[in-house]
């Protein structure tokens, strides 16, 4: 996928995220292209990864069409994927990290620095902080050498904006982007540290609060349960008592 084309999977993944594509919608690639400026765009690569994604179902010669997908769903697949990555980064560190490895690693984040030299995030942007994201998460994935967790992940990123590829932002705001984003990246430099030092229980948890930047930039919050209904026996019984106080 090139620069253009992730460019466009992210504005098309954002609109979805805003409810400007809402789920149901039948969704008009030649029009949305048009708007963005990239009439002549092949496509495939997009529309194979928002399948990928869950946000899209293909419907065939129909088309595409727009996947349900509630807040509670995206917040569990993240921390799912934190969880994971956090036991992937457990086992690096506790092996010991090579140094090949760890270059490789610094290689991401020397991309990712490039991107905030350049203070506020637009959508080209985004894409090339998206590929450099998910390299650096498959790098540790694939060197703790576990296929449990690498196939565990794999299913979990086929769940709306699971990937750490899946950016997308709640906000149009392009500051908040910026900071957001530099924030996240701050904590993979500490992640790279606990990585040389060997220090396993700091990079499973440093993994797993990685991803409250993700849920930030959603913009999305999982809904506290409410309380079930006292029965109403119980209710009858605690009235009875305080009539019998009184």
């Amino acid at each position: 996928m090139n620069l253009a084309q992730a460019s466009v999977l992210i504005t098309i993944r954002e609109r979805i995220l805003r409810g400007e594509l809402p789920p149901g919608t039948r969704v008009n690639f030649t029009g949305l292209l048009a708007m963005l400026g990239y009439g002549t765009l092949t496509l495939d690569p997009v529309l194979s990864a928002l399948v990928q994604e869950g946000l899209l179902a293909d419907l065939g010669d129909r088309g595409y069409v727009v996947r349900s997908w509630s807040d509670d769903e995206v917040i569990d697949v993240i921390d799912i994927r934190g969880a994971l990555e956090g036991l992937a980064a457990r086992r690096v560190a506790e092996r010991g990290a090579s140094p090949a490895f760890l270059a490789e690693l610094r290689a991401c984040l020397g991309e990712g620095d490039a991107v905030f030299e350049r203070k506020l995030v637009g959508t080209e942007d985004k894409a090339i902080y998206a590929e450099m994201n998910r390299r650096f998460h498959a790098l540790i994935v694939e060197e703790s050498n576990s296929a449990t967790i690498l196939e565990s992940l794999a299913r979990n990123n086929r769940r709306p904006f699971a990937s750490p590829f899946a950016i997308a932002f709640g906000s149009a705001d392009p500051e908040q982007a910026y900071e957001i984003l530099r924030y996240a990246h701050r904590q993979h430099y500490a992640i790279i540290d606990a990585l040389e030092n060997g220090q396993g229980p700091r990079a499973d948890v440093l993994m797993r609060e990685h991803v409250s930047p993700a849920r930030e930039r959603l913009n999305i919050r999982k809904r506290a349960s409410q309380p079930a209904p006292a029965p109403q026996s119980f209710i009858r019984h605690k009235r009875g008592r305080a009539a019998a106080s009184g």
